[in-house]
């Protein structure tokens, strides 16, 4: 097992020029400070560029992060343009560094649009590289076993496999997103990609032509290296087991969206078992054994027998669509059966394969997947101190897993082997004005805190609604009170509306409910996918879209398409989640209030989020209307409230029609309501 490097980066430099051409022989050059104001590069090249003091300072804040090797942790709210302000940095020091974003999405957007527009204002010539997991590149030895197999699910797997075999030959990169004609979510993609487990490395025959191979070269040779959040925590994992490491050295890290950095981590730190991950090895196995055991019939039994061991384990777990503690059933006697008898063809598997895995390097490979199989199942039946063990059951399928309760531990120990400057971003990590919250679950001791409001002036252009004499979430019912409360400032809005939930069933519920009560256009999650349903939006131009979690971030819609954001309660995540249920005891053990410390500020970062849809952009105006009496009525009310950006609010139907009648006279100085 290869050493890890005994230094990770060099001695921290300065950043590489103090000041910049302003553009013209004649101009003389501008302080850093001035970068992104009205006489610097950005604004020469972009038209209607307006300068904001929020960036500037978000600006400095990174600079300083970098020049000290430090930490911070930014609150830039929307509209504050963070992503110029930390890539300018980016660009101008002499360093290597890795920016990770929250989506593969996003990750695009920020290398293929915003990372050129940079480059191009600062005249820079560094380089640059896009690296993604390897699920996203095109794998050419699987996609010659996957043509020569002939075995294929359905003819719609046929027509997308000879299409992607046509793409094979063309494309330079291989990456997935470039091939829109076949759906990036199709099973067809995971038959002709690549997994760790599967991949057979320099071996392969196609080693020197692997796309995953070349866009990891070329991050190496790379000044920025743009990832996404679940590429850099899938390679900390890896830097954390010792196996070597997928991203190349850094000096300066920027993860923005950090807001999901918590959630993220904790999967990328936890230990997963799953009947897929069995079923993926045993269709990669057979092809091996028919390939090059064919003489050993034993073999092909026991593989019969290890997917019957599978499927039975799945039925003795029950119903799908469980998520529950793993306690609640690992000791009943069908259960222990079941893995008894899955354990016990594991290691029937093993010997058989041990003697197989001479005769080829796939048989080899399949070998030790298997041994980490057995490993990761024996580590569930002997859980860590400070772990949580859940299952989840599916149609066919199932997985164990084991999180840890808390992710500071061992992220904390991956930025001590990572001593570089840390820049986390996002429009929500406080709570008021607190990053105690955040702070503490990354295991932050010593991080620089900023929180930057948004430029966009909410008080003359939003209008918070709370309507009244609404009855509690709890209440049975609720939609259908939301659903009247709803309906005018729909039709005061002339549709134009995001409804947003925190439940399938509620949003459900409302549906039905609103099918002959609008003349809007309704677009409802799950009828087609979340991009199809925002370009339909834009084009509409008066619908109502009904979503849950997908459509409360990453959502981008300016105008006047979107001008009523409808959020039917407080987004507390349920506290029946395995995860979440052991973390709220966890802090009850040691005397804590759960309730305060871990719940209201995970749901008041969420509704922050929500809150974001509504203005986007300057000109947007807009009423945002949250069906939660609680608001009004508890304590914690006051927590959210003081946590959203200052904006008039009322509890008047009149208000809010006045608003979109533009009837609404101007605001003198901020207060808490607006009066009739």
């Amino acid at each position: 097992m290869p050493s890890k490097p005994q230094a990770w980066r060099q001695k921290p430099s300065i950043i590489r020029s103090h000041s910049i051409k302003a553009g013209s022989a004649t101009t003389p050059e501008l302080p850093m400070s001035d970068l992104l104001g009205e006489f610097g590069p950005f604004a020469q090249l972009i038209d209607g560029f307006q300068p904001r003091p929020q960036q500037q300072a978000m600006l400095q804040a990174v600079l300083e992060a970098l020049k000290t090797q430090a930490t911070a942790v930014i609150e830039a709210g929307t509209g504050v343009g963070k992503t110029f302000a930390y890539l300018a940095p980016a660009l101008l020091c002499d360093e290597r560094v890795i920016i990770s974003t929250g989506s593969k999405t996003l990750q695009d957007q920020l290398y293929h649009k915003d990372l050129p527009l940079v480059r191009k204002a600062l005249k820079s010539s560094s380089k640059t590289a896009l690296l993604k997991g390897r699920a996203n590149y095109l794998c050419l030895h699987r996609l010659k076993i996957t043509q020569s197999e002939g075995r294929l699910p359905d003819k719609k797997s046929v027509v997308w496999l000879r299409r992607i075999g046509d793409w094979s030959g063309l494309t330079r990169t291989g990456d997935a997103a470039e091939l829109s004609a076949v759906p990036r979510d199709a099973e067809i993609w995971q038959r002709v990609t690549s997994t760790t487990e599967n991949c057979i490395g320099a071996e392969c025959s196609d080693y020197q032509e692997c796309f995953v191979v070349k866009a990891r070269r070329a991050a190496q040779e790379a000044d920025i290296v743009v990832v996404n959040h679940h590429l850099f925590f899938a390679d900390l994992a890896i830097k954390e087991e010792g196996f070597g490491e997928l991203l190349p050295l850094a000096n300066v890290v920027v993860l923005d969206e950090a807001h999901q950095l918590p959630e993220i981590a904790s999967s990328f730190f936890s230990d997963t078992f799953s009947s897929r991950k069995l079923q993926d090895w045993k269709r990669d196995t057979l092809l091996e054994v028919l390939a090059n055991a064919s003489d050993m019939p034993d073999l092909r039994d026991q593989l019969d027998v290890l997917e019957k061991a599978v499927l039975d384990l799945r039925l003795a777990m029950d119903t799908p669509g469980q998520r529950a503690p793993w306690a609640r059933i690992c000791h009943k006697p069908a259960i222990v059966e079941h893995v008894g008898l899955l354990t016990a063809s594991m290691e029937q598997l093993a010997v058989l394969l041990e003697l197989a895995s001479s005769r080829s390097k796939g048989l080899q490979a399949c070998y030790e997947r298997l041994l980490e199989q057995q490993a990761c199942l024996q580590r569930l039946q002997n859980p860590p101190a400070d772990t949580v063990q859940w299952f989840e059951t599916f149609t066919r399928g199932f997985a164990l897993t084991s999180t840890p309760l808390d992710v500071a531990v061992p992220f904390k120990k991956c930025m001590a082997e990572l001593p570089c400057s840390w820049v986390m971003t996002s429009a929500t990590l406080a709570v008021g004005q607190s990053f105690e919250h955040f702070n503490q679950r990354m295991g932050l001791d010593n991080a620089t805190t900023l929180q930057l409001d948004s430029p966009f002036d909410y008080w003359r252009n939003a209008l918070l609604y709370l309507p009244s004499r609404l009855p509690e979430p709890q209440d049975s019912g609720f939609i259908s009170a939301l659903v009247d409360a709803a309906v005018p400032v729909i039709e005061a809005c002339g549709g134009r509306t995001f409804m947003l939930f925190t439940s399938y069933r509620a949003l459900n519920e409302a549906a039905e409910l609103l099918q002959d009560r609008i003349d809007f256009p309704l677009l409802i999650q799950g009828e087609s996918t979340p991009r199809d349903m925002i370009d339909r939006f834009r084009e509409l131009g008066n619908a109502v879209l009904l979503g849950t979690a997908s459509f409360w971030e990453g959502v981008d819609v300016r105008g006047d398409a979107l001008s009523c954001v409808i959020i039917d309660k407080l987004p507390f995540a349920a506290p029946t989640d395995p995860v979440m249920e052991a973390r709220l005891e966890s802090i009850r053990q040691r005397g804590g209030n759960p309730f305060g410390e871990y719940q209201i500020p995970q749901a008041v970062i969420t509704l922050k989020q929500g809150v974001g849809r509504l203005i986007r952009d300057q000109t947007d105006r807009g009423v945002l209307m949250i069906c939660d009496t609680r608001l009004r009525t508890r304590s914690y009310g006051k927590v959210f409230l003081d946590s959203l950006p200052r904006m008039p609010r009322t509890q008047k139907l009149e208000i809010v029609e006045r608003f979109f009648e533009n009837k609404m006279l101007p605001l003198r100085e901020p207060d808490e309501t607006v009066s009739t």
